[in-house]
């Protein structure tokens, strides 16, 4: 098979250089990396020149969706595609264990691993740390486990490219910058075409580097907004929609009365609350938080 890594990247430019490396080491490596950057000081392309796999820059628009729909349209011939985060650490048989499971299992469209350590809900792993959890992750072996999952995780997720083509599926561009659940919506999108799994055998460690993140205003809108505006597109339930916003507005309530540092929470709440203001006065949208 013909595996295409797909990387949209901002402003972190010396940790996507380390995960570049990382993905030159897999026991099978990509056919191909497609970086589309946020800015061209994004990448440091004379280091990425230097790597054993091919890696293309790939020109387009600022925001997450922007950035992955570049990367899509890029592609000329595929069969899998996978797309990583800038901080994400797959393990070294990530890319040799998803081409078997995709080849044994024909009716899989969407794959997404077990992440190890995720750093999303701390302070962010370094990576020293991030490969010595995987080289003890390594060493202890893993079961081959298959489970049914409503979406891939954003951080790594697999497509048949096959699925992606039959309808021209691309990422929603009125979720704007970090594109909050725009995973969601793409992998349910392609949900007819076939099994979304999480496999036991695809291991990563996510370090939730916390530069060219959104401010806690903005992303406390989207938290609101854009399950709303994914449930009127009916690409997810109501019940999905409902727990998603009432865990994370209580989250940011009970936290904003202990501000957590990393974690803008009285941010979010207020940008809960500017959200929820919105729907009250039906004017509620993705793209409001730009004007945030």
């Amino acid at each position: 098979m013909k595996i295409i890594v797909g990387i949209a990247t901002a402003g972190r430019r010396e940790v996507l250089s380390e995960t570049l490396l990382h993905l030159t080491r897999q026991d099978r490596k990509p056919d191909a990396i497609l970086v589309c950057p946020s800015s061209p000081e994004d990448v440091d392309e004379t280091f990425a020149e230097t790597l054993s796999v091919p890696v293309t820059i790939v020109a387009g628009e600022r925001g997450l969706t922007k950035q992955r729909n570049a990367i899509l349209s890029a592609i000329d011939v595929g069969d899998l595609l996978i797309f990583f985060d800038d901080d994400f650490l797959p393990q070294a048989d990530f890319l040799a264990n998803t081409e078997t499971l995709f080849l044994k299992e024909q009716d899989i469209v969407v794959a997404t691993g077990l992440v190890l350590a995720d750093g999303i809900h701390g302070p962010g792993i370094p990576v020293n740390e991030g490969l010595e959890i995987l080289a003890r992750d390594r060493a202890a072996g893993t079961l081959a486990t298959l489970e049914p999952v409503y979406n891939a995780y954003g951080c790594n997720m697999v497509f048949r490219l096959s699925a992606i083509e039959a309808d021209g599926t691309r990422f929603d561009e009125r979720l704007p910058l970090y594109g909050w659940q725009e995973d969601v919506d793409f992998c349910r999108r392609l949900a007819r075409y076939g099994r979304i799994v999480r496999s036991g055998q695809l291991r990563g460690v996510h370090l939730g580097n916390k530069r060219g993140r959104t401010s806690g205003l903005r992303f406390g809108y989207s938290q609101v907004a854009n399950p709303l505006y994914l449930l009127r597109k009916g690409t997810v339930s109501l019940r999905w929609a409902l727990h998603l916003m009432g865990s994370n507005v209580a989250a940011n309530t009970i936290g904003s009365l202990s501000p957590q540092g990393l974690v803008d929470r009285r941010g979010r709440l207020k940008g809960n609350l500017i959200a929820f203001a919105d729907l009250l006065r039906g004017r509620i949208d993705p793209q409001r938080m730009l004007e945030l």
